[in-house]
Parts: C-alpha cells; sequence; structure tokens
C-alpha cells in the first residue's frame, strides 16, 4: 500500500465520518501519576491524542484502571506522509518522553498506544523496526532495557508493520495486543475495506481491559 493511497484512505475516511483534520497540539510533560499512557496518532488524525483510537482507547483505560491516577501524552510529530522524517522524529520523542518521565517519577508504569503511523512509532522505540512499511522508518531511538519492566502493555492498531510480515516479538510480545480490522489495507496485504481502517474505536473496552490484566 502506497503512502499516497493511505493518505486517500485517512483523508477520505475521516471525511465519510464528519471528522475535521485538525493538528495535534504540542503535548506537555506529564505529572507522577500512577501510569502514564502516552499516544502517537495515526496519519492527519485529529483530535487531542487521536480522534479514532487515542482519545477512545484513553478514556477505556481511565476507566478501567481505577481508582489509579492516569496521566496521557500525545507524541509530538508531524504524523504526516514526509517519511521517514515523521515516524522518526516520533520515535525519538516517545523514547525520549519514556526516558525523562521513568527519570522524574520512579513508580510510575507505561501503556504505549499507537495507530496507524504511531503504531510504527510505537514499533521502532521497542526495537521492531517499521522501516519498508507505509509510512515507516529506520529506528533511531529505543526504550531503553532498564525500563522495561515499566511497560505494562503495549496497544497497537492497523499497525503497518503486519503487511510486511511483522509483529512485535520478544521482550514485549506478551504484552502486546495488536489489532489489524479485518481487511484494513494498512495491516492486512490484499485488504480492500478503507473504512475499515477507521473502525478501531469499537476496540477500546477490549484494549483496554488487556491494559488492566498488565498494569
Amino acid at each position: 500500500m502506497s503512502r499516497v493511497l493511505l493518505s486517500a484512505v485517512t483523508t477520505a475516511g475521516l471525511a465519510a465520518a464528519g471528522l475535521a483534520i485538525a493538528t495535534a497540539p504540542a503535548a506537555s510533560a506529564a505529572s507522577c501519576t500512577d501510569v502514564d499512557v502516552p499516544v502517537a496518532r495515526g496519519t492527519f488524525e485529529p483530535g487531542t491524542l487521536g480522534l479514532v483510537v487515542g482519545d477512545p482507547v484513553y478514556q477505556a483505560v481511565q476507566s478501567s484502571l481505577r481508582p489509579r491516577s492516569l496521566s496521557s501524552y500525545p507524541v509530538n510529530y508531524p504524523a504526516d506522509l514526509g517519511e521517514p522524517a515523521s515516524v522518526q522524529k516520533g520515535n525519538t520523542d516517545l523514547v525520549n518522553h519514556v526516558r525523562a518521565q521513568a527519570a522524574a517519577c520512579p513508580q510510575q508504569r507505561f501503556v504505549l498506544v499507537g495507530y496507524s503511523q504511531g503504531a510504527n512509532v510505537v514499533d521502532n522505540s521497542l526495537g521492531v523496526s517499521s522501516d519498508g512499511a507505509v509510512v515507516g522508518g529506520p529506528i533511531v531511538a529505543t526504550i531503553p532495557p532498564e525500563l522495561a519492566p515499566r511497560i505494562a502493555a503495549v496497544l497497537l492498531f492497523g499497525n503497518p508493520i503486519r503487511a510486511v510480515g511483522r509483529q512485535v516479538t520478544g521482550t514485549y510480545q506478551s504484552r502486546t495486543m495488536d489489532y489489524c480490522a479485518n481487511g484494513d489495507p494498512v495491516c492486512q496485504p490484499g485488504g480492500a475495506n478503507f473504512l475499515a481502517h477507521l473502525s478501531y474505536g469499537g476496540d477500546a473496552s477490549d484494549a483496554a481491559a488487556f491494559a488492566a490484566s498488565k498494569v
């Protein structure tokens, strides 16, 4: 699937759903909550954390983890088609955020969320290269091994590396839930259901339950 097609899928799908495209705001550092939820939004995705995935998933995780305190972090990156610079900026920002938060808040744990290009951002940050996948690129930063135990769960949606035969393996495999809707051309080879790529909000409750089982 070409990046041009991804743009068409995302833009046309958001328009069909009646969603305006907007630039996500710059993120600020989170306080020392029990759990921090960094979210890497999809290409051109509007919303604070991402209207299609990030916002509903974070709300569901909040509900599932009560009474624990939660904070969120919108990964600060372009989320555009300027590959590989866009995904690499996200990769760098996510790793820097986790390192800074882990140092400032020694008891804090993390639930990482990535949708579409944002899933590539998370993949790279875990040490799984998205190079060769749509809107992917080579790894430029990884979460240090000593912080791995503090990554409680990883939630991925419409993950482009699946279309090129890759997935999260190794250290994080058992803590990862990787959703690919049937027919989604971004993550399923031969998929042709463009609207499937916008369906992941429906998985929010299941993803939150998985995260709660790992925290």
